[in-house]
């Protein structure tokens, strides 16, 4: 016969763990510490002595791409901050909590040619500056672009459209 002292022993019990460890027992092994000596060039000139090391870039990103061993340099991925000159401006650089919201309804292509071209349009045909197709005399750089090249404008970098 089996005794209740003994029935406890075989009861399984569950446990939590707060920490797992990374590689192994120790705790300490888990919090990788990156190297933080020397200069990022003195890291790619180590790197380029031996291969196997890797530079630490802590989150910055490249601005272009390896292609056969050898960096190609990308122009539109190196940032750009525009600043815009505040030297004679009178407003303050902050916006209180007082100020009332701004509702504005989404700008229409139709808002977008009105606020465009429509000016020059209705000026062409007052002064009579239209060929017998519709087209201007006297057409202005935006008007001479083709569908092309205006959509390669838009997709270029700093462009609004996104």
């Amino acid at each position: 016969m089996i005794k209740t002292s003994q029935l406890i022993n075989f009861i399984s019990k569950r446990g939590i763990c707060l920490t797992t460890p990374r590689e192994g027992k120790r705790n300490f092994r888990k919090f990788v510490i990156a190297n933080k000596r020397g200069s990022r060039l003195h890291k790619q000139q180590q790197m380029s002595a031996n291969p196997e090391l890797e530079v630490d870039k802590r989150g910055v990103r490249d601005v272009g791409y390896y292609l056969n061993g050898r960096f190609v340099k990308v122009p539109e991925m190196v940032p750009e901050i525009i600043v815009p000159d505040l030297k004679d401006f009178n407003l303050k650089p902050y916006v209180s909590y007082k100020a009332e919201d701004v509702i504005q309804s989404e700008f229409t292509p139709k808002q977008l040619f009105d606020a465009i071209y429509s000016k020059k349009i209705v000026t062409d045909y007052k002064q009579g500056k239209l060929d017998a197709d519709g087209q201007p005399l006297e057409p202005s750089e935006e008007e001479k672009l083709q569908p092309e090249e205006a959509i390669s404008r838009a997709k270029r970098t700093g462009s609004d459209i996104f």
